[in-house]
């Protein structure tokens, strides 16, 4: 299904123009601190032999590293069909094909096209979405036992930076924008839906949760 809102079109062209380049950088320095607190996190909650469900999920590196050790599948949607071509490249060139399935587009509007999975994980992707909570609680109704996310930490200085990128984007007439979505109601959606938070890590700029089913 393609992109339906201007908003998304625009996301999708943007992150294509970067996915060469995203791929060569994971290829080349591997995960950024952010995303070894994410691997570390879920490491201490356990997905082996379960299925995975990655959310935004770019060129592929996080759900790929995740079946290299010892996850059973995995399914990745990105809107950004460049992002898409890369990660079914290096699935095949890590020989994963077999354990992996693609999906091009908004997730919100494909829901009915994925299976539940066994962990949900969503590496910088809840900044790109307006309605934090609808992307928030149709994930999590996709997912049966653990879920993982990365997003902004709500402080000023980050509320600056991306309040600037959302003002150059409008210069150059993208309908994409980047968000700072407050963190206390992201996690009181995620404990509605029956999750405890077992891990949580922070960066300069990001903060990284993992819940669990109680």
């Amino acid at each position: 299904m393609s992109c339906c809102c201007p908003h998304a079109k625009s996301a999708s062209r943007f992150f294509s123009f970067f996915a060469r380049r995203y791929r060569r950088r994971f290829e080349t320095k591997g995960f950024e601190p952010s995303q070894k607190q994410l691997m570390q996190g879920l490491a201490q909650s356990g997905y082996q032999g379960m299925t995975v469900l990655e959310v935004g999920s770019g060129v592929g590196h996080v759900h790929q590293s995740l079946l290299e050790q010892g996850a059973a599948s995995a399914v990745g949607i990105d809107l950004a069909p460049e992002m898409i071509k890369e990660a079914e490249a290096w699935a095949e060139d890590r020989g994963l094909v077999g354990r992996t399935q693609y999906l091009t587009g908004d997730f919100i509007h494909q829901t009915a096209e994925i299976k539940t999975a066994d962990v949900c994980v969503m590496d910088k992707v809840v900044c790109c979405y307006p309605d934090a909570e609808g992307l928030v609680k149709a994930t999590l109704a996709k997912t049966a036992k653990i879920y993982a996310l990365t997003y902004p930490r709500n402080q000023w200085y980050v509320r600056f930076a991306i309040g600037l990128a959302a003002l150059l984007l409008k210069l150059i007439r993208s309908d994409f924008r980047p968000y700072v979505h407050d963190p206390e109601l992201i996690e009181q959606w995620i404990v509605e839906q029956g999750y405890a938070k077992v891990y949580e890590a922070r960066t300069f700029v990001w903060l990284t949760q993992i819940y669990q089913r109680s």
